[in-house]
């Protein structure tokens, strides 16, 4: 039954959702992804940071933000300072810089415990996902548009890949979590 794949890509998009959500998740480093979701006011429209100008990162620890309009500096300030990532913007009149600070133990703590919260929630719905599948296949076997043997046989086939999925998504929570963890 090729209705597996339909399921198994929906899986698959939950998984891209969590990697494109540990990549928001600040690790002590400056990493770009963390400006993804910030949008700024381009002419009364929300525009990711990334397409109002460059940016890039310099050292370990520092972003600088270039606009391509110098008049758009104080509108991405205000888009970082209103976002929940936490770090104060320092706007010298031609570029944004924003320094992370060395994470504390407490707060690698607390962004670890994130971490396993979306991974759980991520299992979670790869588990709905799987009972949503197995609910189709009873009706299609209630319908007689499929044998005992074959709903068995497939709802088999369903586990595995839940099985598979969960352990992926095990081990996207086990190495974000030795990143924030690392000094």
């Amino acid at each position: 039954m090729e209705d597996l794949k339909f399921y198994e890509d929906k899986m698959n998009k939950t998984l891209d959702v969590l990697v494109s959500d540990y990549a928001a998740i600040r690790a002590g480093r400056a990493n770009p992804h963390v400006l993804d979701k910030i949008r700024v006011d381009y002419y009364g429209t929300p525009t990711p940071i990334q397409q109002v100008g460059n940016v890039s990162v310099p050292e370990a620890r520092m972003i600088v933000i270039q606009p391509w309009e110098k008049s758009l500096l104080k509108a991405i300030e205000k888009a970082i300072l209103t976002s929940e990532l936490g770090i104060n913007p320092t706007n010298d009149g031609n570029c944004i810089r924003l320094v992370f600070p060395e994470m504390t133990e407490d707060r690698r703590k607390e962004v670890a415990k994130d971490v396993k919260k979306k991974g759980d929630g991520a299992k979670v719905a790869i588990r709905n996902i799987r009972r949503d599948a197995n609910d189709a296949l009873k009706k299609a076997e209630k319908a007689g548009d499929m044998s005992e043997d074959e709903l068995a046989e497939t709802t088999e086939k369903m586990q595995k890949l839940t099985d598979k999925m969960v352990e992926r998504v095990d081990k996207l929570v086990e190495e974000k979590t030795k990143e924030i963890m690392t000094v």
